[in-house]
């Protein structure tokens, strides 16, 4: 009963003022936090761990967080700037599985730097992957959230990097769900 307690107060934070700094949407990389969460905590979901640009579009990354199941689920928006629709298809991988997915987020992975190894979006047996598809695409001016499930790195691996498509890679924390 303690732990739902606990669990129901964690869940209730913030006082509705936005004087966080949270709106700096323009800094690249990971942001100096001044409400820095405690190890092993999630991150605030508004909170932006990193941010891309490229293909016409801005790619946040705003969770990353390794669940006890062994899985690494990172989450984040897509903003479309090219003044064009934007299908993802790009960002869908080249391996011919992963075709049958469309316009999704299936082509990303992690590097994992210190441990030198390179994990990929996990996909079900039919090969369709658990991540976000862009159905329909999304136009411009238009935002649309994202996320995509991985093999989760090493308990000691606290920070990897994110990448997908041809958007330069963005380094990403890791915290505990």
């Amino acid at each position: 009963m303690l732990t739902v307690a606990i669990l129901a107060l964690g869940g209730c934070g913030g006082s509705g003022d936005d004087s966080s700094g949270s709106g700096s949407a323009a800094s690249k990389g990971p942001q100096e936090d001044k409400g820095k969460t405690p190890e092993g905590s999630a991150p605030p979901e508004d909170a932006v761990l990193a941010e891309s640009e490229g293909d016409g579009v801005v790619m946040t990354v705003t969770s990353a967080v390794r669940d006890s199941g062994g899985f690494l689920t990172v989450s984040g928006k897509v903003t479309n700037s090219s003044g064009n629709l934007w299908t993802g298809g790009e960002w869908r991988g080249d391996e011919s599985e992963l075709q049958g997915n469309g316009g999704s987020i299936a082509g990303a992975s992690l590097i994992d730097k210190v441990g030198k190894k390179k994990y990929l979006v996990l996909r079900d047996t039919s090969g369709r992957c658990l991540c976000t598809k862009f159905s329909g695409g999304i136009d411009s001016g238009k935002s649309a959230d994202w996320f995509a499930q991985f093999p989760a790195p090493p308990a000691d691996a606290r920070e990897v990097d994110f990448q997908v498509g041809t958007m330069p890679p963005a380094t990403i924390q890791i915290s505990e769900g």
